[in-house]
């Protein structure tokens, strides 16, 4: 037992010595915009609620009838006695709104990546992975033993060099990415990306975590380039934009038919509780009804990426790359100083020496305290 002991004290020294070492801070949402943190009241610029949606009257109406109806958990995994009809709704609205046959709902967006790949691809096959796609499809190819290459981020042309090098030695291939990055809030090049793997017999997989509800019209990174991208594994979250929780992936009905009886991390776990789909039915109303609302968002980055003199946003992400870790915690005090709440992204979060702060907007967001915010990062933060 000392031995455990003395190994974290070591691990938790070197951290602190790298500030990398994180402690949960216990901060309480009073609504989609402001929390309660250390005493204070901060206004938040680091969630991704970025419809604000979590304490959208509505939304909340639908979750507290359907808990109060069906109780708060599924009891049991899908296959089992929890596939609550709920689910198939919720399914088939997913569905609808990307343009496929079917979809699966999963316990989370983590759990979802994590049972896709494997069940899809394995020791005999290639998986392309862009190098700053998320932590969970980076587990998910892990998981699936296929032989993992990572392309540099956004390079659909080493992504070819590589599908051109070794494409033939495997039976199938799979190239994965985020549809929005969620660290540098990019858009990945999804029609090239769709034209290389039909060129070479490829799947593309998208997570759109950071896409549903507030690019494209709000039906996410697939239909944010003009014409929809023909994307054959649409994955996502209903923790972000939807204010909910749960994973999904939406595909042709075969593929979901062999994702529910294959991907361990659906037959295997609970189901999702119905209190979440229909708050995430609701959600999905409102994004269909009020198109307009589901656009501010990203007309909020802009704003504020323009009286910055940065590059035009392309979603509600806007970092701002700092450097080292405790440059970036030291320039996230001075904005708490000022009464807002922007997280250090610390190593290995993102890639060494690109620690950041990480901006992220939401339609309810005053316009005066973005332009203060802006103001504020200008004088003490860019200027110094």
């Amino acid at each position: 037992m000392r031995s455990l002991e003395d190994f974290a004290a070591q691990k938790l020294g070197e951290l602190d010595r790298a500030s990398l070492h994180r402690v949960p801070v216990e901060t309480t949402r009073l609504d989609g915009l402001w929390v309660l943190r250390n005493g204070r009241r901060l206004l938040s610029f680091c969630c991704n609620d970025y419809l604000n949606l979590t304490h959208h009257p509505v939304i909340k109406e639908a979750a507290i009838a359907a808990l109060s109806h069906y109780g708060v958990g599924a009891g049991a995994a899908r296959l089992v006695s929890g596939n609550h009809p709920l689910l198939a709704e919720l399914e088939g609205r997913l569905a609808r709104m990307k343009d496929t046959q079917g979809a699966c709902v999963f316990g989370s967006g983590y759990l979802a990546n994590a049972g896709i790949i494997p069940a899809l691809i394995g020791p005999r096959d290639l998986m392309l992975i862009d190098e700053l796609s998320h932590a969970c499809l980076w587990a998910g190819a892990q998981l699936s033993r296929a032989t993992v290459m990572a392309f540099r981020h956004a390079d659909v042309a080493h992504a070819a060099e590589l599908l051109t090098a070794h494409r033939a030695r495997h039976a199938r291939a799979l190239i994965a990415t985020d549809g929005v990055f969620s660290m540098d809030g990019d858009l990945a090049a999804l029609p090239e990306l769709a034209a290389l793997a039909e060129r070479f017999d490829a799947w593309l997989m998208t997570d759109d975590a950071h896409g549903l509800g507030v690019i494209g019209g709000g039906r996410g990174s697939a239909f944010a380039h003009g014409a929809k991208v023909d994307i054959p594994l649409q994955m996502g979250t209903l923790s972000k934009a939807i204010g909910a929780y749960g994973g999904y992936l939406c595909a042709s009905a075969a593929v979901i038919d062999l994702i529910r009886n294959r991907a361990r991390t659906f037959v295997y776990s609970t189901g999702l509780p119905p209190a979440m789909a229909a708050a995430a039915l609701a959600a999905l109303d409102l994004i269909e009804r009020e198109t307009a609302y589901a656009a501010l968002p990203l007309a909020k980055a802009r704003m504020f990426t323009q009286r910055l003199g940065l590059p035009e946003a392309v979603s509600p992400i806007v970092p701002l790359v700092i450097g080292e870790a405790e440059a970036a915690l030291n320039a996230s005090r001075l904005l708490e100083a000022e009464g807002f709440l922007v997280i250090a992204i610390r190593p290995p979060t993102v890639p060494t020496r690109t620690a950041r702060l990480r901006f992220t907007f939401t339609a309810g967001h005053p316009d005066a305290e973005i332009e203060r915010l802006a103001d504020l990062v200008h004088r003490r933060i860019l200027l110094g």
